[in-house]
Parts: structure tokens; C-alpha cells; sequence
């Protein structure tokens, strides 16, 4: 979602890698409640595609294969945004082909570098997001994080955003913890495992 002459310009496709994750799917829900967008998501197998398509995907694309031909394919007019949860480093080729000019890309996941410069053609941009700079850093708009988790909240209520919980693993001890650690490092994991109580 973009300005263009001075309103809010709620078309274009949004690409979301991981769309079946923890944070690709919230993000997928939120692009759909909140943005006239086209959700393009990411995941490879037939559980997760379908859970994708729960969140408010509307296509998906393998990441296990080369993402620059299936983009093309669900999205002949390119994609104007990226959240890139995982694989930046891997996939920013295939971002810049997808992009349109002054495209923009989100990324949450750490990598080594970045060539940044395949970017530089299409004046596209790089944001970083991490979810606790204003509160590291002190910044004075803190609060803000207040005001996000309040509209979150109101659109949990509305019904408009779902749980992303999947499966509880039950309390939190070291066996539970050893569990949830296998599940999220085998990348097989569907939306957000959970482990309550102590």
C-alpha cells in the first residue's frame, strides 16, 4: 500500500514467503483485512498450501522451486511489496525481477549479505522490520506499539484475524521446549506452536 498522488493506493499484489508460517499468515490476514491487495503466498506442500489459503492467500507459489517464473505466471503485472520472512539473501533476485518500479521489500530473517544493487534499476527499497526497536532504542513513539496490538485486538474481536496456533505442546519444560525446538527447526511447521503454563 503506497501513495500515489497524494491518496492512499490500495491495489497491486503483495508477496508473502512463509505464508503458512507463524508470521507469513498473520501478515496474510492482515494484507487481507486491512488492503485491497493481491496476496501471493509461498509453501510447498499440500497442508500448507491449504492453510495459506485459510490465512488469505490467494496464490501460491512453491519456494521450493524458482520463484521468478511462478511469480510471473500468478502475477503478470508483477508484485509492488515483498515480506520476505525467510531466504532474502536467496530469493532477492527473484524479488527484483518480480517487482514493480519502486517496489518494496520487507524483510525479518538474518543473512550474511545482501546485493542490495539488483535493486537500484527499478528504485525499489529495502525495510527492515524488527518487532522491538522502539523499545531497545527507546524511541519516542513507543506507544505505538500500544496502538498497533489495540487495532489487532479489535480485529481479533471483529473476527477478522485468526489464530495462528496450531498445536500446543502443553506446559513449558525442557522436554516441551527440546519438542517445539525440533518442530521449528525441521521447517515443517504450520502457523505457531505453542507451549502454556509451568
Amino acid at each position: 500500500m503506497g501513495l500515489r498522488n497524494g491518496a492512499v493506493d490500495r491495489t497491486g499484489a503483495l508477496l508473502v514467503t512463509a505464508a503458512a508460517g507463524g508470521v507469513g499468515s498473520i501478515v496474510a490476514q492482515l494484507a487481507r483485512a486491512l488492503t485491497g491487495l493481491t496476496v501471493i503466498g509461498t509453501a510447498s506442500r499440500p497442508e500448507t498450501v491449504a492453510f495459506a489459503r485459510r490465512m488469505g492467500v490467494e496464490h501460491v507459489v512453491d519456494h521450493r522451486q524458482p520463484l521468478a517464473e511462478q511469480l510471473a505466471a500468478v502475477a503478470p503485472g508483477g508484485v509492488d511489496y515483498v515480506f520476505s520472512t525467510a531466504g532474502t539473501d536467496r530469493n532477492l533476485a527473484a524479488y527484483a525481477a518480480a517487482l514493480n518500479p519502486f517496489g518494496q521489500i520487507v524483510a525479518i530473517d538474518d543473512f550474511e549479505s545482501l546485493d542490495i544493487g539488483a535493486l537500484k534499476a527499478k528504485s525499489a527499497s529495502f525495510h527492515w522490520e524488527f518487532m522491538y526497536t522502539r523499545s531497545t532504542f527507546q524511541t519516542p513513539d513507543q506507544a505505538m506499539q500500544h496502538t498497533i496490538l489495540t487495532r489487532i485486538a479489535r480485529l481479533v474481536d471483529d473476527g477478522r484475524l485468526s489464530t495462528t496456533a496450531t498445536q500446543d505442546l502443553g506446559p513449558i519444560n525442557a522436554a516441551n521446549l527440546r519438542q517445539a525446538h525440533r518442530i521449528l527447526e525441521s521447517g515443517t511447521a504450520i502457523g505457531r506452536t505453542t507451549l502454556t503454563g509451568f
